[in-house]
């Protein structure tokens, strides 16, 4: 069980950046936040928490206020199962605490984990494909590779979506993996399926060529697809996202 609090002072805000290099390792890289930055963010009514394990800060999270009456979650890092979990539900009171209603972040659409977790335990939903968003990255997790992000959307007060289909969903497969590679198919179906690589992290490491192909196969069909309207409404079996045809209401 994590204490969720936010954080306060400089000391604070070193002790979250020195768990954000040790989770991304920027080197020479431009990190995401930094400790001065966290101080002026909180001082304007910004967002920053940390997860406990009695003394120990295994979770961090920093976020802003945005338009449309919004909490945007810039950076959360995670050092223990579980805390980053823990950090979300405190997002949501917090948010709820100061009248918003939502809260967003962006993800690599090519992380299972992170789209299972989005999707499927906390119910939230990508509202936008962002193509190399923060541009090429050189921190040690993301080396070389395009920063393609979907924009998520947690809504805190609507009705939370239906649980997530028990295992595989029957539907036209419009990017499959085949032998570790993103392979095309049809999309022209009322839901479809694109996956993404088993892990893309392991893949930037060992084929480089097949990360790439994934990223532009994804960004290709699953960009594709939320640019023509289509909405992504789940995960499927921890491997593939489930994206529907929107009904338009006649009128």
């Amino acid at each position: 069980m994590f204490e969720v609090r936010e954080l306060r002072g400089i000391a604070e805000f070193e002790r979250a950046f020195a768990l954000f290099d040790a989770i991304w390792h920027f080197g020479a890289a431009t990190p995401p936040v930094t400790v001065e930055l966290m101080r002026a963010l909180t001082h304007a009514g910004g967002y920053a928490a940390g997860a406990f394990d009695g003394d120990r800060l295994v979770g961090a999270s920093v976020g802003f206020l945005a338009a449309g009456g919004a909490l945007h979650s810039h950076v959360t890092g995670a050092a223990e199962p579980g805390a980053g979990y823990a950090l979300k539900l405190h997002q949501r009171q917090w948010a709820l605490e100061r009248g918003l209603e939502r809260v967003t972040w962006t993800y690599d659409p090519l992380v299972r984990r992170n789209a299972h977790f989005n999707l499927a335990k906390l119910g939230a939903r990508p509202v936008a494909y962002l193509p190399c968003f923060y541009g090429v990255m050189e921190d040690a997790v993301n080396r070389g590779d395009e920063s393609d992000r979907l924009l998520t959307e947690w809504r805190l007060t609507a009705p939370p979506p239906p649980p997530p289909p028990s295992g595989d969903v029957a539907a036209v497969v419009a990017l499959a993996d085949v032998g570790g590679r993103p392979v095309p198919g049809p999309a022209d179906a009322d839901t479809v399926l694109v996956a993404v690589p088993a892990d893309v992290g392991r893949l930037r490491r060992t084929d480089p060529g097949a990360a790439r192909a994934w990223r532009h196969a994804v960004r290709d069909v699953l960009g594709g697809l939320m640019a023509q309207g289509r909405a992504v409404t789940g995960f499927s079996g921890k491997s593939a996202y489930i994206v529907e045809r929107t009904i338009v209401e006649r009128t």
